[in-house]
């Protein structure tokens, strides 16, 4: 519930908020993100990707005080936990055979977007927990089954244990422009380079040559550099990704128009052409204030050898290099990225189940769960793909 000097106002189309008191109140945390900016979010609305016909419900909720907006977030009534990347199939599962409903249950979180980040914009921790509270009170007046808060940042998270949330971690591997002898970006990719064990810079060095061996060469395109003509042959890419796995794309074509329009410094695009003709690209977000890249999506219409490693982490790095970018965030998943020497970060989540018995299982499980996380983490501190001091 809000204060008595505070109202809570819900609405179903973000469009109803200001988008320049949103993208402000975005820019003030610690961990602003593309995707949590209000152009993202309405795209991912106009376009229909994520509108109650694909099971995203949306319901924005925010406070305000005399006049001036204190904190909001991004909520979704969700039919299903696809494009989640916080799997939670299982305990929907579990209410199924119990005669229950799972679904719809509630989600904050941009949709599609496995990245970390704030969720619960606020001017101040008052004002977050304020936010966070309305918003289990208004789950429970839904009677709705949970609450899912999804990759959140250190300010989110610490709102949602006060609150009494419990809390959930996984794995992604994240890349750093720091040298081990002194944090210093890297002067060259070379440098980067001779940072890595020589098995590992050795096998770097093979897949790139395999694929500058087939005839591949590439070329990318930043912000409105990166035409219409490349949007469409991205999208061509990017849809056949998803049809060769028997599912339909998330996003729409009209998304990528949006947001090309409305944040193009957001986006770098990477394309590989074989002859002079197009064959594959990998789409990165961007957030120049804070020197992070992130990897988003990447398709090929002909298949060369080590091609997904060049157009998703050699090309994407060695720009990050080059630009003196701090950070490239390769995504969901994928212990195979520690090898090029994108390292493992714990990411969170949170969440409130309604049920009691549901709620006191679940939080047994993520007890268990996290012993694992806890171990995995400890593991793969002991391989590094960096040489070590000793030669």
């Amino acid at each position: 519930m809000a204060d008595d000097d505070t109202t809570l106002r819900i609405v179903a189309d973000i469009s109803e908020i200001d988008a320049a008191a949103w993208d402000g109140l975005l820019a003030a945390q610690t961990d602003p993100s593309p995707f949590m900016r209000h152009a993202y979010l309405q795209a991912m609305q106009l376009s229909g990707s994520a509108v109650t016909d694909t099971g995203w419900t949306p319901r924005i909720l925010s406070l305000w005080r005399q006049g001036q907006l204190q904190a909001a977030c991004a909520l979704y009534l969700k039919t299903h936990s696809y494009g989640e990347y916080v799997f939670d199939w299982a305990w929907a599962d579990a209410y199924q055979r119990h005669g229950l409903s799972y679904y719809p249950k509630a989600v904050i979180a941009p949709p599609f977007t496995p990245v970390p980040g704030a969720r619960l914009l606020a001017c101040d921790a008052a004002s977050r927990a304020t936010l966070l509270r309305a918003a289990v009170a208004w789950c429970e007046e839904q009677e709705l089954s949970s609450l899912h808060l999804l990759f959140g940042n250190a300010s989110d998270m610490s709102a949602c244990a006060d609150a009494g949330l419990m809390l959930r971690h996984q794995v992604q591997f994240h890349w750093q422009n720091a040298r081990a002898a002194d944090g210093l970006p890297f002067e060259d990719f070379d440098a980067f380079l001779a940072s890595l064990a020589q098995d590992k810079r050795k096998k770097i060095r093979q897949e790139r040559r395999k694929v500058a061996e087939a005839g591949v060469r590439f070329r990318w395109a930043q912000g409105r550099a990166i035409t219409a003509v490349d949007w469409d042959f991205f999208y061509r890419c990017y849809e056949r990704t998803y049809l060769e796995h028997g599912n339909a794309p998330y996003l729409a074509r009209s998304f990528f128009t949006s947001v090309a329009r409305d944040m193009s410094e957001h986006w770098l695009l990477f394309t590989a052409e074989r002859d002079g003709a197009p064959i594959a690209c990998s789409l990165v977000a961007l957030e120049p204030g804070l020197g992070v890249a992130y990897g988003r999506y990447w398709g090929a219409l002909e298949r060369v050898d080590c091609l997904h490693f060049e157009a998703c982490y050699y090309q994407p790095l060695q720009w990050c290099v080059a630009q003196g970018y701090q950070r490239f965030e390769g995504g969901a998943q994928g212990e195979h990225k520690m090898a090029r020497a994108l390292m493992p970060v714990r990411t969170s989540s949170a969440h409130w189940l309604a049920h009691p018995a549901f709620a006191e299982a679940v939080e047994r499980f993520l007890e268990r769960e996290g012993q694992g996380v806890d171990a995995y983490l400890s593991d793969l501190a002991q391989r590094t793909p960096f040489r070590q001091a000793d030669g």
